[in-house]
């Protein structure tokens, strides 16, 4: 693409440099410019991307946007003042403005947001639309999956693949939107069709430090609808009308109460699965399906409400919601055996999936857990105290400390417990075991905090780790 034809739809000063030279690219990563590539130098929460100008021109970079103009540079020069601003509307054009030619969610919350974008998925394409996926376990497109490096992507990445979801058919998307990405402004200029609010609990304080500033970050994807858009809200939530404070967009509620749109009933729990039948506008539709949880009630709500706003009748997502099974690592069973792992990482989610497991008890439940270095260190001791009060026995581990120290992470977290009903294991793959031999037949088993993931941080080193495979191989052991 020609800049001066980029320039006609995003207002950037050229500072100098010639406005028919050919684009071939857009980056904000100095080791990923190709040869004509634009390199975007911004000032990012940990690094200042005008360190990398020379790396980028080096390596084929033909034109810069900063926020100032250097005349010693011998590329192409753009400026603007707020570059996180325009980013989003840059990466936008350059790709077509792909977001808007499929129907595209976005869903924001606490929790609930993986498995959400997990059913959408299997919602739509049981209806034969294909279905892009960005997410904290992985990024569909197409045929095509690769790992998350994060829950949100940066906003050129997430236009690039809405382009590729476009260029190989998918006519509807869904990406977790996190806080941070709202903040840090990558997912501006995405036309949503739906946002999808979920809940409000303790997290992420290290980097908002209130839950008043936390909220006003999830609030920014519903101000950012315009009035053609619906909002799809947890009605329940202590934060529902927070986050329409300054939306225009239509609202559809939906929980537990008869005053949502679409709202829950007669719910049974098992551990085999969940029933419990839905109703929307005097229409009541019986709903079946494996997940357990109420929790995960919630999830097929908001699931349900945005197929309600696609077009879709509640009858006739019946069969397919039955058929959905789980998204990696979300209270995801291992094998026939009563060990369970999820990625609950908060105390609201540890304890959503403990009382979950409390429905169905039988004899004891065992929880192995641990929390993140670098991260909230106030959940910490409140995590324990959850673990504590609905598990027979805690069994406190390592996460990933990253650059903290195990052990003083520990610290933190038995301060929280008030009996002696815990063990500490710093070693998690030990710490499974131990639960594992320590259990009996009817004894249920949680390994929460990791989930899907497939590795463990240290501050030294990145391990290959998964909580399902540590488990399995436990579980032989003990079988023998």
């Amino acid at each position: 693409m020609k800049l001066k034809k980029l320039l006609k739809e995003v207002p950037l000063e050229v500072y100098r440099g010639s406005r028919e030279i050919e684009i071939t690219g857009i980056s904000e990563n100095s080791q990923t410019i190709a040869p004509g590539n634009l390199f975007i130098a911004k000032k990012g929460s940990c690094e200042n991307g005008s360190k990398y100008i020379d790396e980028a021109i080096q390596s084929g970079a033909v034109a810069l946007l900063s926020n100032h103009g250097n005349p010693f540079l011998k590329v192409t020069q753009l400026i603007h003042p707020e570059i996180q601003e325009i980013e989003g509307k840059l990466a936008s054009a350059f790709y077509g403005h792909p977001s808007k030619e499929p129907f595209v969610v976005g869903v924001t919350g606490t929790n609930g947001k993986t498995t959400i974008v997990y059913l959408l998925k299997h919602l739509f394409e049981s209806f034969g639309i294909s279905t892009g996926l960005i997410g904290t376990v992985e990024y569909v497109i197409g045929d095509k999956k690769c790992a998350a490096e994060r829950t949100t992507p940066d906003v050129i990445s997430n236009h690039k693949m809405l382009k590729e979801m476009v260029n190989v058919g998918c006519l509807a998307a869904v990406i977790e939107v996190s806080s941070h990405g709202l903040v840090q402004g990558r997912v501006n200029d995405i036309d949503f069709d739906v946002a999808i609010f979920t809940n409000l609990t303790h997290d992420h304080l290290d980097y908002h430090k209130t839950l008043e500033v936390y909220a006003e970050a999830k609030q920014l994807l519903f101000s950012s609808l315009s009035s053609e858009k619906t909002a799809v809200i947890n009605r329940d939530s202590p934060w529902a009308k927070k986050m329409m404070e300054r939306s225009p967009a239509q609202v559809f509620s939906y929980g537990f109460s008869p005053e949502a749109d679409l709202f829950a009933h007669d719910i049974h729990l098992t551990y085999e699965g969940s029933s419990f039948n839905v109703t929307h506008g005097g229409c009541v539709t019986a709903f079946s399906w494996p997940l357990i949880g109420r929790h995960n009630v919630y999830n097929c709500l908001a699931s349900l409400s945005t197929m309600i706003v696609r077009g879709f009748s509640l009858p006739e997502l019946a069969k397919p919601i039955s058929a959905f099974r789980t998204a990696p690592g979300r209270l995801e069973r291992v094998g026939n055996s009563s060990v369970f792992v999820d990625y609950a990482h908060t105390p609201d989610a540890l304890e959503n999936v403990l009382m979950a497991m409390h429905e169905f008890k039988r004899a004891r439940i065992i929880t192995v857990f641990g929390c993140g270095g670098d991260r909230d260190q106030e959940k910490r001791p409140i995590m324990a105290s959850i673990a504590e009060r609905f598990s027979d026995l805690t069994i406190v581990t390592s996460d990933n400390p990253r650059s903290e120290d195990p052990k003083k992470i520990i610290e933190d977290m038995i301060k929280g417990f008030k009996t002696s009903r815990f063990i500490i294991e710093s070693d998690r793959a030990e710490a499974i075991k131990r639960a594992i031999s320590l259990s009996h037949k009817e004894d249920l088993i949680l390994i929460a905090g990791k989930g899907h993931e497939t590795y463990q941080v240290f501050s030294h080193q990145r391990i290959t780790f998964d909580d399902r495979k540590v488990a399995e191989e436990a579980l032989s052991v003990n079988d023998k």
